[in-house]
């Protein structure tokens, strides 16, 4: 296009290592398009890759986050997806079509945007076309730009994967961008929700979004207040987003054949709980790595139905990228969007 865009890039591991730069608009290949990005939005995992690297293959110059939203605005030869105009978002993990995800036992898969492959904090990004999806018309770059990783994340724990039924008890940890699309998309199933935080602030606004039950874990046991509140049955999902020892405490607030979504690595990578809860209850365990892209998709259709609107805690310019990672370590409510287009 012989243009110049703006583009976050890393030169190593590091925040002093991230720079905005001027660098040529990228010409869509075969099979690719060109997209305006509108807005992208942070999650934990960028700061993970900017900060440590996460033992990836990272090749710089290299632009982190991987969730965006945008317009097409050029398409390369062969690409027939989507035309000038069309709005969409991003796919975290592009070849992940639908069914079992790509990988082995012995090499798991972790090809994903803003990792493996090159990020989005940038003007105008150029992808092939199947690494992104279209929209829901119903939310504008920014609300759309939160769905990728976090929405998807928690569909899949709960939807594609967890079988929600109305009825049943959903514990959402903390009040961050997974946990407050749990909350929503529970709600929407007819479940009933119970909200964990430190800041009674936070937990009255989780009521305020649908919540039935919040519990400062620093004022009581919230495991305790779990089996009260349950009649002793226990919950039948656990979102846990604290990973480490924490999943103990998931343990002994499931029910009995309940099902625990293990999402968060807050605590670190390592995992550990006791024994008996695993066999006397016999609950599903799951890992949950966000999705694939018929799921997101799913999900999107969902979104234009319900009129779900995605909760955004703070927004930034692409020039506060920075202050936006900043904001993510002090612990928004909801997430954390740049607003770019």
């Amino acid at each position: 296009m012989g243009e110049t865009m703006r583009q976050w890039q890393m030169s190593g591991i590091g925040r002093d290592k991230l720079r905005l730069n001027a660098v040529p608009v990228p010409e869509p290949r075969a099979g690719e398009v060109l997209v305006k990005v509108g807005a992208a939005s942070l999650n934990y995992r960028d700061k993970l890759v900017v900060e440590t690297g996460m033992g990836l293959p990272i090749a710089f110059p290299f632009t982190p986050a991987s969730d965006l939203a945008g317009t097409v605005a050029a398409t390369g030869a062969g690409a027939k997806r989507f035309a000038n105009g069309d709005r969409v978002i991003s796919n975290f993990i592009p070849d992940w079509i639908d069914g079992r995800r790509p990988g082995s036992g012995r090499v798991p898969h972790y090809q994903t945007l803003g990792g493996f492959y090159p990020g989005v904090l940038a003007e105008y990004v150029a992808f092939p076309e199947d690494w992104l999806v279209r929209a829901p018309a119903s939310l504008d770059d920014a609300e759309a730009a939160t769905l990728p990783i976090a929405a998807l994340t928690a569909w899949s724990a709960l939807i594609d994967l967890g079988a929600l039924r109305a009825g049943e008890t959903v514990v959402v940890q903390g009040t961050g961008g997974v946990a407050l699309f749990g909350l929503q998309l529970a709600k929407l199933h007819g479940a009933e929700v119970i909200v964990t935080s430190s800041s009674d602030e936070k937990l009255a606004r989780a009521k305020q979004l649908g919540a039935e039950h919040g519990i400062n874990y620093r004022r009581e046991d919230w495991v305790e207040r779990v089996h009260q509140l349950t009649q002793d049955r226990g919950a039948d999902h656990v979102l846990e987003i604290v990973g480490g020892s924490h999943l103990a405490r998931a343990l002994a607030a499931v029910a009995v054949q309940g099902r625990i979504s293990l999402i968060g690595v807050l605590e670190g990578f390592e995992l550990s709980g006791p024994v008996a809860p695993l066999l006397l209850k016999s609950p599903v365990i799951q890992g949950i790595s966000v999705g694939h892209r018929r799921g997101l998709e799913d999900l999107n259709r969902a979104v234009d139905r319900t009129g779900l609107k995605p909760v955004i805690g703070a927004r930034f310019s692409l020039d506060t990228v920075p202050e936006a990672f900043d904001a993510l370590d002090r612990g928004p409510f909801g997430k954390i969007v740049v607003e770019i287009g």
